[in-house]
């Protein structure tokens, strides 16, 4: 591994950096999250058009630009930073890869340049509360988490014109605002269970309402306001397969390998999460007093700190190796990496909460959007216990057999 960037990474993350720090402060967050789309829309066509985050990791033969994961995750460092909403994890993270991994070369070749130039964006719906079981990060998703042929989740069916949809998905990323839904659902019944994506085309019209006949989508209140999710109702919809129909198709193993991509990601933008929030924390420190004295240079707040800045370190460590590991071909990294970011943003943001004294303490202060942010992705993507307790099984490290080299 080679753990210095080449120009044109630190490039992409310098020209990111400037662009986020004059478009993107607090103030700017909050309004974003109170528009209908959820984000900035004028900001997400800057992102899209000028510097193509959407489809920086994918072929250019598409309209990508053919860089890797790891470009991705400095791209997600950064916006971490920042906690700028964006639908770039939602589009460019979960579903441009399974439509490169599973599509048709028809469907790719119709959808990947839209989502490229930021035409269109995606949403990955998966039953119930599973996303994290879906992508293989805290359990086997060889499992009946889609449905599982008894009530609830999302049954699809064959009929003479194609497939029809019925079921429910909650907290689905961006879903209320996607243009194109990917669909986990369950199909063959007890005889021939298995879980296949759907794509649903233009589920919302083009004027930001109607869409595809029998989807409704309700926006969820939710404790991290920069992650939109929505509720995806689906009522006998019509559907599109993703890719053949073929008993050798590996959707699991697709979702598993976009898991592990997606976590290096999500622990990139963790630890730019954190990093910012220590930064701030630090400078407040220099200019709070108390006693006479900047409680900075106190020897117990110092010792605080130093320990925060090891551990947000560490966690960049494991997040950069982990997106180059991904790049190369290693499996099952993500999620550990994932498991350390999350818990050094938890600890920085409640570290810097308290530091910040009483003006901490209000929902006002920007220190409570990283602690929200730590919050939220930990429910969504965790716990951190359970994305190491996985790992650990997958390793076999305490099954009594033969520990993995």
């Amino acid at each position: 591994m080679d753990a210095t960037f080449t120009a044109e990474q630190e490039e992409i993350r310098r020209t990111l950096r400037e662009l986020l720090l004059k478009r993107c402060g607090p103030e700017e967050v909050r309004t974003a999250v109170q528009s209908e789309a959820g984000y900035d829309s004028p900001l997400w066509e800057t992102l899209a058009q000028q510097l193509g985050l959407p489809g920086l990791a994918f072929p250019e033969a598409y309209g990508g630009v053919g860089c890797s994961v790891t470009e991705l995750a400095l791209a997600g460092e950064e916006l971490g930073r920042s906690l700028a909403p964006s639908p770039l994890l939602a589009t460019a993270v979960l579903g441009a890869p399974l439509l490169l991994a599973l599509g048709s070369e028809d469907q790719r070749a119709a959808l990947l340049p839209r989502i490229a130039s930021g035409e269109l964006t995606a949403a990955l719906a998966v039953p119930g509360a599973s996303l994290t079981t879906a992508l293989g990060l805290t359990g086997d998703n060889r499992g009946d988490w889609a449905g599982g042929g008894r009530a609830g989740g999302v049954q699809a069916r064959r009929t003479d014109g194609g497939w029809r949809l019925y079921g429910q998905a909650d907290q689905v990323l961006d879903g209320h605002s996607a243009g194109l839904l990917l669909v986990a659902a369950h199909t063959g019944g007890f005889a021939r269970s298995r879980t296949l994506l759907f794509l649903v085309r233009d589920s919302l019209g083009r004027d930001g309402s109607g869409g595809s006949a029998g989807v409704t989508r309700v926006r969820l209140t939710s404790l991290d306001e920069t992650r939109s999710q929505a509720r995806i109702q689906l009522r006998d919809v019509e559907a599109e397969l993703l890719g053949e129909e073929d008993e050798s198709s590996d959707v699991a193993g697709a979702l598993a390998s976009v898991g592990d991509s997606a976590a290096a990601v999500l622990a990139a933008e963790a630890v730019g999460a954190a990093d910012r929030v220590l930064e701030r924390t630090v400078e407040y420190v220099k200019q709070r007093e108390q006693f006479g004295r900047a409680i900075g240079s106190f020897q117990a707040v110092k010792h605080r700190l130093a320990d925060l800045y090891v551990q947000v370190q560490a966690a960049r460590s494991a997040a950069y190796y982990a997106a180059w590991a991904t790049g190369a071909g290693e499996e099952r990294v993500g999620g550990l990496a994932l498991a350390q970011a999350l818990e050094a943003l938890r600890i920085t943001s409640s570290e810097a909460v308290q530091l910040h004294g009483g003006i901490g303490f209000t929902w006002e202060h920007e220190a409570h959007l990283y602690f929200k942010r730590a919050a939220g992705d930990e429910l969504l993507f965790g716990p951190v216990h359970r994305l190491r307790e996985h790992a650990a099984d997958a390793a076999r490290l305490f099954g009594g057999g033969e520990v993995a080299v």
